[in-house]
């Protein structure tokens, strides 16, 4: 109980840390801090369209959180969520503008393929590990610049539209549809149904019991029968598919054709979101829409206050320094004995 309060509270204070110091940045800019955060808020909450745009822009950040969130709970490092992305990204732009099919099929078929395709992707280093002993972190990385370079060449050349260096976009009838006729589409529906089923299936379910028993200690699995090599296989490919079905609802929900500077730093945010949630579904969901809020808020305050977007990206970088610090910490041999000190008197009182 006193181990799940700890984890709870080091993103909480993390934030709050985060945003005092924050605070302090804006006042030496002159501005008045109080008046700034309220501008942020409101710029994400303040209406419905508000509300809508934080939720599109969240829902990338979802997918890739969520994949990294999956493949760490089996003790591998997936660093390769954005070129899964954009891999899923592809062959969604292939099919819904090259294959003909239009519509309900169009859409389910290019989610199906595009998660296919980021599981595919993500397989890569996943089969280097086991078989090669490879480093899957310098794998990943690597793959991502490939993902790059190879929709570079996509939209510059194989599904150029035109003279200008973009794909065509996708048809009206294969977009996802809007919420409530808000920017937020069906898209944000799909990321939290994937981060219910991957909940449920990490914490109520056999396989992933073994699962996270796996990247608790591989060397203790292994010798209680566990196949190791296999679910660490599987952590890669379905990691790597969340994140090419993330790929596809982007590109049918939001973006509609591939670009330059798509999905760009989309992997690495959530990695970060899955280390500040603690690597649970939920929590990386939360934490995923927080960050959306800075970001999609950080225009208004900016015209209201003056205070740069840039103090919302210091605002996101000391969270995440924080919380790693944090978790660091906890794990200290000395840190758990104060807790357990501190517990003990309460308890003898």
């Amino acid at each position: 109980m006193k181990n799940k309060l700890v984890n709870i509270l080091v993103p909480l204070v993390s934030i709050l840390l985060a945003f005092v110091i924050g605070c302090v940045i804006m006042a030496a800019l002159g501005a008045n801090p109080f008046v700034a955060l309220q501008s942020l808020f409101i710029g994400a909450f303040g209406s419905a369209r508000n509300i809508g745009t934080t939720l599109a822009r969240s829902t990338p950040l979802i997918f890739t959180g969520l994949c990294a969130c999956f493949a760490y709970r089996c003790g591998v490092f997936n660093l390769g969520g954005e070129g899964q992305f954009i891999i899923g990204s592809i062959v969604c732009c292939f099919v819904a503008t090259q294959s003909g099919i239009e519509g309900l099929p169009a859409i389910l078929l290019c989610l199906a393929l595009g998660a296919l395709a980021g599981g595919l992707w993500a397989a890569i280093p996943g089969l280097l590990k086991i078989y090669r002993g490879q480093n899957e972190m310098i794998i990943s990385i690597m793959l991502n610049y490939v993902a790059t370079l190879l929709m570079g060449v996509v939209y510059t050349n194989w599904l150029r539209d035109g003279t200008v260096p973009q794909t065509a976009a996708v048809p009206d009838a294969t977009k996802l549809s809007r919420l409530f006729g808000l920017r937020v589409t069906t898209a944000f529906v799909i990321a939290l149904a994937a981060g219910l089923l991957i909940y449920y299936f990490l914490f109520h379910t056999s396989k992933g019991f073994q699962l996270r028993a796996v990247g608790l200690n591989m060397t203790a699995a292994r010798f209680n029968g566990f196949a190791v090599k296999k679910y660490i296989l599987m952590s890669f490919i379905v990691s790597g598919a969340i994140a090419g079905l993330g790929g596809s609802a982007e590109l049918m929900g939001t973006q509609y054709r591939l670009i330059n500077g798509f999905a760009a730093g989309y992997g690495f945010d959530g990695v970060a979101m899955a280390l500040i949630g603690q690597l649970h579904p939920l929590a990386t969901i939360l934490v995923a829409i927080f960050f959306a809020v800075l970001r999609v808020g950080s225009t208004t305050m900016q015209a209201a206050t003056g205070v740069p977007t840039s103090v919302s990206d210091i605002i996101q970088a000391l969270v995440i320094v924080f919380t790693v610090a944090g978790l660091a910490m906890v794990k200290l041999p000395q840190f758990k004995a104060a807790v357990a000190r501190m517990f003990s008197k309460k308890e003898a009182a």
